[in-house]
């Protein structure tokens, strides 16, 4: 069962401004997601609702709708910026 990524307009505006290299590498994480929305290595966010997962020195902060089988990324920030 397959889930479709959704990027909203803040994590597509962050994908842009990155260099090719990590959008590709992102690209291959986000994939990943679509087979398994909570892979291992996974981080609940404590603060707010969400997930969180690595991809080299960016992070991506995304929500689950297993209802509807959707997931719905809302930022892609460096590791320094991703929790301000």
């Amino acid at each position: 069962m397959a889930y479709e990524i959704i990027l909203k307009p803040p994590a597509q505006r962050d994908l842009d401004s990155l260099p090719q290299q990590e959008i590709a590498r992102i690209a291959k994480r986000l994939a990943l997601l679509s087979t398994n929305p909570r892979p291992f290595g996974v981080q609940k966010l404590s603060d707010e609702e969400g997930y969180r997962i690595r991809s080299g020195k960016y992070r991506i902060l995304y929500e689950v709708n297993d209802r509807q089988n959707l997931v719905f990324v809302y930022r892609i920030k460096h590791r320094r910026d991703a929790y301000r």
